[in-house]
């Protein structure tokens, strides 16, 4: 039998006005009420947490029915993590990656492969899915950099 087929690629890119280390630790500080930092309603469930996994899965009632996504992370610190997940209507590899920009600033790298997996719904177009995949890591750009402000607010009254 043949190699099998590698499924559809996305990338995405953002940039933060934060550290890196500040940048790593908040986005892979997996919570049960992550949801509102994108503007959604799903719930998380985190399985398990350690310092190199996370494990959790979310549910989300829509319209066509409920979703579900199971998450298994793999934590390579200090710039990198990976996100195998499979769920009600997909299957992704998630890769992320960090590097420092000049002015205390970060760039995240994500890149997304679609892993073949015989159920869901076809494949958003790359321009819509990177669009909303961009637009998703703005809100949550907003809210990192927010917390950002607020830790250096902490720092200095102690």
């Amino acid at each position: 039998m043949g190699e099998r087929w590698p499924g559809p690629t996305y990338e995405i890119h953002a940039t933060f006005r934060a550290p890196l280390g500040f940048v790593y630790r908040w986005c892979t500080d997996y919570r049960t009420d992550d949801a509102r930092l994108e503007g959604e309603t799903y719930e998380r469930k985190i399985l398990h947490r350690s310092r190199t996994k996370v494990v959790y899965e979310d549910l989300q009632n829509s319209k066509e029915g409920w979703w579900w996504a199971h998450h298994d992370v793999r934590l390579d610190p200090p710039d990198h993590w990976r996100s195998d997940s499979v769920g009600s209507h997909r299957a992704y590899s998630l890769d992320y990656r960090l590097s420092e920009r000049p002015g205390d600033r970060t760039e995240l790298v994500l890149r997304a492969r679609r892993r073949p997996y015989g159920v869901g719904e076809n494949n958003p177009p790359k321009g819509t899915w990177e669009r909303n995949t961009t637009n998703l890591w703005k809100n949550f750009g907003r809210n990192l950099e927010k917390d950002y402000t607020r830790s250096l607010g902490m720092r200095r009254r102690t």
